[in-house]
Order: structure tokens, then sequence, then C-alpha cells
């Protein structure tokens, strides 16, 4: 929840990408010369990233900063995934 003096929370999928990748904190944190100490704060969702690391966290993955970031929570993939029922709204 958050409260008047707290800003929104940054939701992100980075581990979800980086394992997919087969790729560790170390590795992504070199690639974006960050510490991986770094990586796994972002991951937690307990740091927010700068302009420039989510725009090179982004470019690792080839996908736009918003397929990563988000200041509403993603969709389970499951959800996203599934096929779609008749009857489903869209």
């Amino acid at each position: 929840m958050v409260s008047e003096n707290d800003s929104p929370s940054l939701h992100n999928r980075l581990a979800l990408f980086r394992t997919e990748r087969g790729m560790s904190r170390k590795e992504l944190a070199e690639l974006t010369q960050v510490n991986p100490q770094t990586i796994g704060f972002l991951e937690r969702g307990t740091y927010g990233p700068s302009l420039e690391l989510g725009l090179k966290l982004a470019a690792v993955f080839g996908v736009p900063v918003e397929t990563l970031f988000s200041l509403t929570p993603f969709q389970p993939l499951a959800s996203q995934l599934r096929p779609r029922q008749s009857g489903d709204e869209i």
C-alpha cells in the first residue's frame, strides 16, 4: 500500500527475463555496469533504477523498458498465455 509520503512501487520482471536467459545476477550486472547487489535490490523491488539503468537493462534483453518495469502489478504470465475461452472479456 502506498501512503501519501511514499512514491508508487515499481514492479519489474527482471528475474523472469534474467533466469529465462540463464544469466546470473553477476553477468547482468557486468553488462549494465552496476554491482550485482543492485540487480538483487532491483529484482526484490527495494530499489528503483535510474532512467539510464532501466534503458540499459531493456537493451540487454532487447525489449521496451515498459516490458520490464511498470507502476502497476503485471498480470501473471499464466493468465496471459492461457487460451481465451468463449465469453472471456477482452
